[in-house]
């Protein structure tokens, strides 16, 4: 692995991570484009430093959470405790921690189940578009016919338990399909983002060690390329971060419609791109 095609990596994974416009669309998008311009050449293979890699983009985008979040979740979890050692459970912040609690196996449980079926599909990026198409619709008519204002609850956390899990598709955006969830449901966008956030982090972190780790050979860990790990990782943070804070305040501002353009605009892009170059 070279440094440019970790930064490349690590920037798609970070910009698109948390933006409601599907990180795996896109690194398979950026992959295939790579793999166009440079002939045969990939821009990731399918190895233990390119799985330890994954891995480790996937971590950067996890700690972006934690430190954008960092006061968020010391309460949480203060409270979270507090409200089991003294029983009592009327504290939204208590609430919160035991609804990420909840929807994590939920998500867990989809995405197994999911998982080979949709393996192969991440080497289609025609199939992929047509998912992103599907977040754009996904997204415009979540806003189109949400409900009226309401809170966090266990219904909606059940359901975007199970929105998070469908994310396994390449091309369904996981921040996408969970913000949209909620504000269907009638959640305020900005509290559906920082709740989509934080119960990313226990999934993420789950999804990128439990089973890649696994598929990793130790033996070739001393012939890791660190230095271009070091900056995709970096990378990514850094572009995660700026990402989670900018995007906070845009939604303040602006409805999912202005993503789902661009979802729809760039699925129908890459679709037609990659037909035409299948035929030449």
């Amino acid at each position: 692995m070279q440094t440019l095609q970790a930064v490349i990596v690590g920037a798609v994974q970070g910009i698109s991570e948390f933006l409601p416009i599907s990180s795996s669309a896109h690194i398979v998008f950026a992959q295939s484009i790579y793999k166009l311009i440079t002939g045969s050449q990939v821009l990731t293979q399918v190895g233990s430093e390119e799985i330890f890699f994954d891995i480790m983009v996937h971590l950067a985008t996890v700690f972006a959470v934690l430190i954008f979040f960092f006061k968020d979740i010391v309460t949480i979890l203060k409270e979270f405790f507090k409200g089991i050692i003294q029983k009592k459970y009327d504290n939204p912040d208590f609430k919160l921690a035991l609804y990420i609690i909840i929807a994590t196996p939920i998500t867990g449980i989809i995405g197994l189940i999911l998982k080979d079926p949709t393996h192969s599909l991440v080497e289609n990026p025609k199939i992929v578009s047509l998912f992103l198409v599907g977040t754009g619709l996904i997204l415009y008519f979540s806003e189109k016919l949400k409900s009226k204002n309401k809170e966090i609850n266990l219904k909606s956390t059940i359901l975007t338990g199970i929105a998070q899990g469908l994310a396994v598709f390449p091309g369904l955006s996981r921040s996408g399909l969970t913000i949209a969830t909620q504000v269907f449901l009638g959640i305020d966008r900005v509290k559906a983002a920082r709740f989509s956030f934080l119960m990313s982090i226990p999934v993420i972190i789950l999804a990128s060690m439990a089973y890649p780790i696994l598929e990793i050979d130790f033996k070739e860990i001393s012939n890791f390329n660190y230095e271009a790990i070091f900056w995709g990782f970096l990378t990514s943070f850094v572009v995660g971060y700026l990402c989670i804070k900018y995007f906070m305040k845009l939604l303040s501002k602006v409805t999912l419609k202005c993503f789902s353009y661009y979802c729809v605009f760039a699925g129908v892009a890459m679709f037609v791109l990659f037909s035409i170059c299948h035929r030449l």
